[in-house]
């Protein structure tokens, strides 16, 4: 789990290149998405944690969002 307010520009884009991170998550609100989302792009910088897998933010207790993982978010919500 990566702060992005602890990670400069450059090393952001070298890690998602990379694909050491997969996922964005507002830390807020503990919901975690693809880094494509609409939603996630307009969170705050001070909000905004990335994951490097779907299982490191289910682990920490993070919820997929509804808007650009519609079928996760709907088994989790089912269970």
């Amino acid at each position: 789990m990566i702060q992005h307010s602890q990670i400069t520009a450059e090393s952001l884009r070298s890690k998602i290149h990379h694909r050491d991170i997969s996922f964005g998550g507002n830390k807020k609100l503990k919901i975690y998405g693809l880094l494509s989302c609409h939603s996630g792009k307009r969170m705050k910088k001070e909000n905004r944690i990335f994951f490097a897998d779907e299982k490191e933010a289910l682990k920490n207790g993070y919820r997929p969002c509804g808007n650009c993982m519609k079928e996760a978010y709907k088994l989790w919500k089912n269970q």
